[in-house]
Protein backbone atom coordinates (compact mmCIF):
# COMPACT_ATOMS: atom_id res chain seq x y z
CA UNK A 1 0.00 0.00 0.00
CA UNK A 2 1.20 3.50 -0.86
CA UNK A 3 1.74 5.96 2.03
CA UNK A 4 0.01 9.51 1.72
CA UNK A 5 0.66 12.74 3.22
CA UNK A 6 -0.13 15.87 2.57
CA UNK A 7 2.83 15.98 0.13
CA UNK A 8 1.30 15.67 -3.59
CA UNK A 9 3.43 12.32 -3.92
CA UNK A 10 2.80 8.03 -3.11
CA UNK A 11 5.48 6.46 -0.94
CA UNK A 12 6.26 2.66 -1.84
CA UNK A 13 7.37 0.41 1.03
CA UNK A 14 10.24 -1.40 -0.03
CA UNK A 15 11.00 -3.14 3.38
CA UNK A 16 14.48 -3.47 4.91
CA UNK A 17 17.13 -3.25 2.92
CA UNK A 18 20.76 -4.36 2.64
CA UNK A 19 23.15 -1.32 1.36
CA UNK A 20 26.89 -1.53 1.38
CA UNK A 21 29.18 -0.12 3.61
CA UNK A 22 25.58 0.31 6.43
CA UNK A 23 25.98 -3.24 8.61
CA UNK A 24 22.01 -3.59 9.87
CA UNK A 25 19.21 -3.22 7.42
CA UNK A 26 17.92 0.31 6.55
CA UNK A 27 14.04 0.52 5.83
CA UNK A 28 13.87 1.64 2.06
CA UNK A 29 10.48 3.60 -0.13
CA UNK A 30 10.15 4.17 -3.78
CA UNK A 31 8.42 7.63 -4.23
CA UNK A 32 6.36 8.40 -7.04
CA UNK A 33 4.72 11.87 -8.39
CA UNK A 34 3.01 14.04 -11.30
CA UNK A 35 5.14 16.78 -12.49
CA UNK A 36 1.81 19.05 -12.84
CA UNK A 37 0.86 18.15 -9.19
CA UNK A 38 3.99 20.27 -8.50
CA UNK A 39 2.79 23.53 -10.09
CA UNK A 40 1.65 26.07 -7.99
CA UNK A 41 -1.69 26.04 -8.91
CA UNK A 42 -4.70 28.64 -8.41
CA UNK A 43 -7.10 25.40 -8.00
CA UNK A 44 -9.18 26.54 -4.88
CA UNK A 45 -7.73 29.73 -3.97
CA UNK A 46 -9.03 32.98 -5.77
CA UNK A 47 -6.68 34.68 -7.78
CA UNK A 48 -6.48 37.78 -5.66
CA UNK A 49 -5.24 35.80 -2.36
CA UNK A 50 -1.48 34.93 -2.59
CA UNK A 51 -0.62 31.38 -2.88
CA UNK A 52 2.09 30.47 -0.06
CA UNK A 53 4.71 29.01 -1.56
CA UNK A 54 7.54 27.07 0.14
CA UNK A 55 10.73 28.89 -1.66
CA UNK A 56 10.92 32.50 -2.00
CA UNK A 57 11.50 34.17 -5.38
CA UNK A 58 14.77 35.22 -6.22
CA UNK A 59 15.48 38.90 -5.61
CA UNK A 60 16.25 40.89 -8.63
CA UNK A 61 19.76 42.48 -9.60
CA UNK A 62 18.20 45.78 -8.32
CA UNK A 63 15.99 47.42 -5.65
CA UNK A 64 12.62 45.77 -5.94
CA UNK A 65 9.36 46.90 -4.25
CA UNK A 66 5.41 46.30 -4.00
CA UNK A 67 3.38 49.07 -2.94
CA UNK A 68 0.52 47.24 -0.91
CA UNK A 69 -3.07 49.24 -1.69
CA UNK A 70 -3.75 52.02 0.67
CA UNK A 71 -6.15 52.21 3.60
CA UNK A 72 -9.09 54.44 3.23
CA UNK A 73 -9.17 56.16 6.09
CA UNK A 74 -12.30 58.08 5.35
CA UNK A 75 -14.77 56.24 6.88
CA UNK A 76 -16.71 56.23 3.40
CA UNK A 77 -16.75 52.92 1.50
CA UNK A 78 -17.37 55.12 -1.81
CA UNK A 79 -14.07 56.46 -1.24
CA UNK A 80 -12.44 53.15 -1.80
CA UNK A 81 -11.40 54.33 -5.44
CA UNK A 82 -9.65 57.18 -4.59
CA UNK A 83 -7.24 55.39 -1.97
CA UNK A 84 -6.85 52.73 -4.80
CA UNK A 85 -6.10 55.38 -7.40
CA UNK A 86 -3.28 57.00 -5.21
CA UNK A 87 -1.53 53.39 -4.65
CA UNK A 88 -1.85 52.89 -8.45
CA UNK A 89 0.07 56.34 -9.21
CA UNK A 90 2.38 55.87 -6.93
CA UNK A 91 3.29 52.23 -8.70
CA UNK A 92 3.15 53.99 -12.12
CA UNK A 93 6.06 57.46 -10.98
CA UNK A 94 7.85 54.66 -9.80
CA UNK A 95 7.75 51.97 -12.22
CA UNK A 96 9.07 54.79 -14.53
CA UNK A 97 12.28 54.43 -12.67
CA UNK A 98 15.04 51.65 -14.38
CA UNK A 99 17.07 51.56 -11.50
CA UNK A 100 13.58 50.04 -9.50
CA UNK A 101 11.91 46.26 -9.61
CA UNK A 102 8.50 47.11 -9.50
CA UNK A 103 5.73 44.60 -8.68
CA UNK A 104 3.16 45.32 -10.98
CA UNK A 105 -0.64 46.93 -9.37
CA UNK A 106 -2.30 43.64 -9.95
CA UNK A 107 -0.52 41.26 -7.59
CA UNK A 108 -0.02 44.19 -5.16
CA UNK A 109 -3.31 44.60 -5.16
CA UNK A 110 -3.90 40.58 -4.11
CA UNK A 111 -3.43 41.92 -0.44
CA UNK A 112 -6.23 44.53 -0.83
CA UNK A 113 -8.27 44.27 2.37
CA UNK A 114 -5.91 42.00 4.46
CA UNK A 115 -3.24 42.86 7.29
CA UNK A 116 -0.41 40.35 6.09
CA UNK A 117 2.84 39.85 6.91
CA UNK A 118 5.62 41.91 5.35
CA UNK A 119 7.66 39.54 5.69
CA UNK A 120 5.18 36.85 3.87
CA UNK A 121 4.85 39.42 1.17
CA UNK A 122 8.83 39.84 0.17
CA UNK A 123 8.68 35.97 -0.12
CA UNK A 124 5.59 35.85 -1.94
CA UNK A 125 6.17 38.71 -4.54
CA UNK A 126 10.30 38.65 -4.46
CA UNK A 127 11.13 41.99 -3.68
CA UNK A 128 13.35 43.30 -1.12
CA UNK A 129 10.93 46.43 0.25
CA UNK A 130 7.07 47.30 0.71
CA UNK A 131 5.29 50.44 0.89
CA UNK A 132 2.18 50.18 3.04
CA UNK A 133 0.02 53.57 3.41
CA UNK A 134 -3.27 55.33 3.91
CA UNK A 135 -5.22 58.24 1.99
CA UNK A 136 -7.61 60.15 4.43
CA UNK A 137 -9.85 62.79 2.32
CA UNK A 138 -12.40 65.11 4.35
CA UNK A 139 -14.17 67.78 2.54
CA UNK A 140 -11.55 69.79 0.20
CA UNK A 141 -8.10 67.96 2.11
CA UNK A 142 -6.51 64.70 1.91
CA UNK A 143 -3.77 63.74 4.19
CA UNK A 144 -1.46 60.53 3.10
CA UNK A 145 0.69 59.00 4.98
CA UNK A 146 3.28 55.92 4.07
CA UNK A 147 6.08 53.70 5.42
CA UNK A 148 8.56 51.86 4.17
CA UNK A 149 9.71 48.42 5.21
CA UNK A 150 12.43 46.31 4.74
CA UNK A 151 11.03 42.74 4.47
CA UNK A 152 13.08 40.56 5.38
CA UNK A 153 13.88 42.64 8.84
CA UNK A 154 10.59 44.44 9.54
CA UNK A 155 12.02 47.74 10.04
CA UNK A 156 10.68 50.25 9.29
CA UNK A 157 13.01 52.59 6.68
CA UNK A 158 10.77 55.68 6.36
CA UNK A 159 7.56 57.00 7.30
CA UNK A 160 6.06 60.42 6.93
CA UNK A 161 2.56 62.27 5.78
CA UNK A 162 1.60 64.92 3.29
CA UNK A 163 -1.05 67.10 3.81
CA UNK A 164 -2.61 69.19 1.07
CA UNK A 165 -5.22 70.59 -0.65
CA UNK A 166 -7.08 68.46 -3.18
CA UNK A 167 -6.31 70.15 -6.12
CA UNK A 168 -2.74 69.69 -5.48
CA UNK A 169 -3.51 65.77 -5.19
CA UNK A 170 -0.65 65.01 -7.72
CA UNK A 171 1.78 66.54 -6.50
CA UNK A 172 1.55 64.76 -3.15
CA UNK A 173 1.73 61.75 -5.64
CA UNK A 174 5.37 62.75 -6.46
CA UNK A 175 6.49 63.75 -3.12
CA UNK A 176 5.37 60.45 -1.80
CA UNK A 177 7.40 59.17 -4.82
CA UNK A 178 10.31 60.73 -4.25
CA UNK A 179 10.90 59.88 -0.70
CA UNK A 180 10.33 56.24 -1.54
CA UNK A 181 12.94 56.46 -3.92
CA UNK A 182 15.29 58.13 -1.85
CA UNK A 183 14.88 55.93 1.12
CA UNK A 184 15.75 52.77 -0.84
CA UNK A 185 18.28 53.72 -3.24
CA UNK A 186 20.21 56.95 -3.03
CA UNK A 187 22.07 56.49 -6.29
CA UNK A 188 18.69 56.72 -7.72
CA UNK A 189 18.35 60.52 -8.48
CA UNK A 190 15.08 62.24 -7.61
CA UNK A 191 15.50 64.54 -10.97
CA UNK A 192 14.78 61.42 -12.69
CA UNK A 193 11.19 60.08 -10.79
CA UNK A 194 10.34 63.95 -11.15
CA UNK A 195 10.65 64.06 -14.82
CA UNK A 196 9.30 60.88 -15.40
CA UNK A 197 5.78 62.17 -13.29
CA UNK A 198 3.27 62.25 -15.65
CA UNK A 199 0.03 63.73 -14.79
CA UNK A 200 -2.70 61.65 -16.46
CA UNK A 201 -4.77 65.17 -17.18
CA UNK A 202 -5.07 68.25 -14.38
CA UNK A 203 -9.01 68.10 -14.61
CA UNK A 204 -9.51 66.16 -10.93
CA UNK A 205 -13.13 65.50 -11.63
CA UNK A 206 -12.05 63.72 -15.48
CA UNK A 207 -9.85 62.13 -13.19
CA UNK A 208 -12.19 60.60 -10.67
CA UNK A 209 -14.57 59.19 -13.74
CA UNK A 210 -12.08 57.47 -14.78
CA UNK A 211 -11.02 56.03 -11.91
CA UNK A 212 -14.64 54.55 -11.61
CA UNK A 213 -14.94 53.64 -14.81
CA UNK A 214 -11.54 51.03 -14.21
CA UNK A 215 -13.29 49.61 -11.47
CA UNK A 216 -16.27 49.22 -12.92
CA UNK A 217 -14.50 46.94 -15.85
CA UNK A 218 -12.40 44.74 -14.11
CA UNK A 219 -16.03 43.11 -12.89
CA UNK A 220 -15.98 41.74 -16.36
CA UNK A 221 -19.86 41.53 -16.94
CA UNK A 222 -21.43 43.27 -20.15
CA UNK A 223 -23.06 45.25 -18.09
CA UNK A 224 -20.36 46.31 -15.70
CA UNK A 225 -18.39 47.02 -19.27
CA UNK A 226 -21.24 48.98 -20.60
CA UNK A 227 -20.97 51.41 -17.55
CA UNK A 228 -17.08 51.71 -17.77
CA UNK A 229 -17.21 53.19 -21.14
CA UNK A 230 -20.24 55.84 -20.22
CA UNK A 231 -17.70 56.84 -17.16
CA UNK A 232 -14.84 57.01 -19.35
CA UNK A 233 -17.20 59.62 -22.14
CA UNK A 234 -17.81 60.94 -19.65
CA UNK A 235 -14.06 61.80 -18.36
CA UNK A 236 -13.77 62.71 -22.04
CA UNK A 237 -16.29 65.12 -22.15
CA UNK A 238 -14.88 66.86 -19.07
CA UNK A 239 -11.39 66.94 -20.62
CA UNK A 240 -10.83 66.18 -24.37
CA UNK A 241 -7.61 66.12 -24.41
CA UNK A 242 -7.59 63.03 -21.39
CA UNK A 243 -5.24 60.27 -23.72
CA UNK A 244 -5.52 57.79 -20.98
CA UNK A 245 -9.71 57.55 -21.57
CA UNK A 246 -9.56 57.58 -24.91
CA UNK A 247 -7.01 54.61 -24.65
CA UNK A 248 -8.67 52.56 -21.95
CA UNK A 249 -11.89 53.41 -24.34
CA UNK A 250 -10.09 51.81 -27.40
CA UNK A 251 -8.71 48.43 -25.32
CA UNK A 252 -12.80 48.48 -23.77
CA UNK A 253 -14.24 48.20 -27.16
CA UNK A 254 -12.35 45.78 -28.61
CA UNK A 255 -13.95 43.54 -25.37
CA UNK A 256 -17.19 44.25 -26.47
CA UNK A 257 -16.16 43.24 -30.41
CA UNK A 258 -14.26 40.07 -28.36
CA UNK A 259 -17.24 38.87 -26.57
CA UNK A 260 -20.00 39.82 -29.02
CA UNK A 261 -21.35 42.33 -27.21
CA UNK A 262 -21.56 45.12 -30.28
CA UNK A 263 -24.74 45.79 -31.76
CA UNK A 264 -23.30 48.47 -34.60
CA UNK A 265 -19.43 46.30 -35.77
CA UNK A 266 -18.56 48.36 -37.98
CA UNK A 267 -19.54 52.07 -36.73
CA UNK A 268 -17.96 50.53 -32.93
CA UNK A 269 -14.59 49.23 -34.08
CA UNK A 270 -14.13 52.17 -36.18
CA UNK A 271 -14.64 54.64 -33.42
CA UNK A 272 -11.86 52.19 -31.35
CA UNK A 273 -9.89 52.42 -33.80
CA UNK A 274 -10.17 55.63 -33.61
CA UNK A 275 -9.64 57.01 -30.12
CA UNK A 276 -6.20 54.70 -29.66
CA UNK A 277 -5.01 56.85 -32.33
CA UNK A 278 -6.30 59.80 -30.38
CA UNK A 279 -4.50 58.63 -27.32
CA UNK A 280 -1.23 57.85 -28.49
CA UNK A 281 -1.30 61.49 -30.16
CA UNK A 282 -1.99 63.19 -27.00
CA UNK A 283 0.21 61.58 -24.89
CA UNK A 284 3.37 59.53 -26.89
CA UNK A 285 4.93 58.98 -23.97
CA UNK A 286 2.56 57.71 -21.34
CA UNK A 287 3.57 53.57 -21.64
CA UNK A 288 -0.25 52.96 -19.85
CA UNK A 289 -1.40 54.58 -22.83
CA UNK A 290 0.56 52.79 -25.50
CA UNK A 291 -0.46 49.70 -23.85
CA UNK A 292 -4.03 50.15 -23.63
CA UNK A 293 -4.01 51.47 -27.23
CA UNK A 294 -1.51 48.78 -28.81
CA UNK A 295 -4.23 46.21 -27.64
CA UNK A 296 -7.54 47.33 -28.43
CA UNK A 297 -5.62 48.31 -32.13
CA UNK A 298 -3.87 45.07 -32.48
CA UNK A 299 -7.76 43.43 -32.12
CA UNK A 300 -9.73 45.83 -33.38
CA UNK A 301 -8.03 45.82 -36.77
CA UNK A 302 -5.04 43.75 -36.62
CA UNK A 303 -2.69 46.58 -37.32
CA UNK A 304 0.58 45.71 -35.65
CA UNK A 305 3.01 47.82 -37.51
CA UNK A 306 1.60 50.29 -35.43
CA UNK A 307 0.72 48.28 -32.30
CA UNK A 308 4.03 46.47 -32.11
CA UNK A 309 5.89 49.88 -31.71
CA UNK A 310 3.53 50.82 -29.51
CA UNK A 311 4.24 48.32 -27.58
CA UNK A 312 7.89 48.40 -27.37
CA UNK A 313 8.06 52.27 -26.55
CA UNK A 314 5.85 51.61 -23.76
CA UNK A 315 8.56 48.88 -22.26
CA UNK A 316 11.19 50.87 -23.03
CA UNK A 317 9.21 53.76 -20.87
CA UNK A 318 8.30 51.53 -17.83
CA UNK A 319 10.29 48.31 -18.00
CA UNK A 320 8.50 47.14 -14.79
CA UNK A 321 4.80 47.20 -16.97
CA UNK A 322 3.52 43.43 -16.69
CA UNK A 323 0.43 45.06 -18.65
CA UNK A 324 2.68 46.00 -21.29
CA UNK A 325 4.59 42.43 -21.28
CA UNK A 326 1.38 40.50 -20.58
CA UNK A 327 -0.68 42.02 -23.08
CA UNK A 328 2.07 42.57 -26.03
CA UNK A 329 2.63 38.62 -25.64
CA UNK A 330 -0.73 38.09 -27.07
CA UNK A 331 0.12 40.88 -29.95
CA UNK A 332 3.41 39.17 -30.63
CA UNK A 333 1.69 36.27 -31.18
CA UNK A 334 -0.27 37.64 -33.98
CA UNK A 335 2.98 39.03 -35.25
CA UNK A 336 4.00 35.00 -35.55
CA UNK A 337 7.24 36.49 -33.11
CA UNK A 338 6.39 33.26 -31.32
CA UNK A 339 9.32 33.42 -29.02
CA UNK A 340 9.05 36.02 -27.96
CA UNK A 341 5.58 36.36 -27.08
CA UNK A 342 6.75 33.26 -24.81
CA UNK A 343 9.52 35.60 -22.98
CA UNK A 344 7.35 38.74 -22.54
CA UNK A 345 4.90 36.32 -20.77
CA UNK A 346 7.33 35.30 -18.52
CA UNK A 347 7.66 38.47 -17.39
CA UNK A 348 4.36 39.33 -17.05
CA UNK A 349 4.09 36.62 -14.83
CA UNK A 350 7.32 37.63 -12.90
CA UNK A 351 6.45 41.07 -12.53
CA UNK A 352 3.04 40.51 -11.03
CA UNK A 353 2.65 36.70 -10.16
CA UNK A 354 -0.98 36.95 -8.40
CA UNK A 355 -2.08 38.86 -11.35
CA UNK A 356 -5.97 38.62 -12.11
CA UNK A 357 -4.82 38.19 -15.59
CA UNK A 358 -2.61 35.82 -15.45
CA UNK A 359 -4.79 33.18 -17.30
CA UNK A 360 -4.70 35.47 -20.37
CA UNK A 361 -0.34 35.71 -20.07
CA UNK A 362 -0.29 31.83 -19.23
CA UNK A 363 -2.40 31.88 -22.26
CA UNK A 364 -0.36 34.05 -25.24
CA UNK A 365 2.74 31.50 -23.58
CA UNK A 366 0.97 28.53 -24.31
CA UNK A 367 -0.58 29.70 -27.71
CA UNK A 368 3.57 30.87 -28.45
CA UNK A 369 4.05 27.10 -28.09
CA UNK A 370 1.50 25.74 -29.64
CA UNK A 371 1.77 28.01 -33.12
CA UNK A 372 5.50 26.46 -32.99
CA UNK A 373 3.71 22.60 -32.62
CA UNK A 374 5.39 22.42 -29.04
CA UNK A 375 2.90 20.56 -28.18
CA UNK A 376 3.64 19.09 -24.64
CA UNK A 377 4.87 23.11 -23.25
CA UNK A 378 1.63 24.15 -25.00
CA UNK A 379 -0.64 21.48 -22.58
CA UNK A 380 1.47 22.26 -19.84
CA UNK A 381 0.35 25.92 -19.89
CA UNK A 382 -2.97 25.70 -21.24
CA UNK A 383 -3.58 23.88 -18.25
CA UNK A 384 -2.24 26.12 -15.91
CA UNK A 385 -4.03 29.06 -18.21
CA UNK A 386 -7.12 26.81 -17.63
CA UNK A 387 -6.58 26.72 -13.70
CA UNK A 388 -6.31 30.53 -13.45
CA UNK A 389 -9.48 31.21 -15.51
CA UNK A 390 -11.55 28.84 -13.38
CA UNK A 391 -11.00 31.01 -10.24
CA UNK A 392 -10.84 34.49 -11.73
CA UNK A 393 -12.82 33.93 -14.75
CA UNK A 394 -16.18 32.28 -13.49
CA UNK A 395 -18.07 35.26 -15.00
CA UNK A 396 -17.48 34.57 -18.24
CA UNK A 397 -20.11 35.05 -20.99
CA UNK A 398 -21.96 31.65 -21.92
CA UNK A 399 -20.39 29.86 -24.57
CA UNK A 400 -22.65 31.13 -27.58
CA UNK A 401 -20.64 34.66 -26.47
CA UNK A 402 -16.86 33.62 -26.09
CA UNK A 403 -14.25 35.03 -27.86
CA UNK A 404 -14.10 33.67 -31.95
CA UNK A 405 -10.74 33.75 -33.23
CA UNK A 406 -9.24 36.71 -34.61
CA UNK A 407 -7.91 34.80 -37.14
CA UNK A 408 -11.71 34.39 -38.68
CA UNK A 409 -12.56 38.43 -39.37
Amino acid sequence: MPLRGRLRASFDDLGSLTLKNIERPVPGFSVSWVATDWLLSTSGVSAATPASVDLPLMLPDKPSIAVLPFQNMSGDVEQEYFADGMAEDIITGLSRNKSLFVIARNSSFSYKGKSPDIRQVGRDLGVRYVLEGSVRKAGSRIRVTGQLIECESGAHLWADKFDSALEDMFDVQDRVALAVASAIEPSVTQAEIRRSAQKPTQNLQAYDWLLRAVGEQQLFAQEHMDKAIALARRAIELDPQFARAYAYLADWIHRRRLYGWMQDEARETAEGVRFAHQAVRLEPNDPIVLTEAAFGLAHLNLDLATAIPWLDRAIALNPNSAQAYGHGATVRNFARAYETAADHAALADRLSPFDPMIFAFTKARADSHLLRRQLPEAVTWLQRSAQGKSTSRSDLPPPGQRPRPYWTD
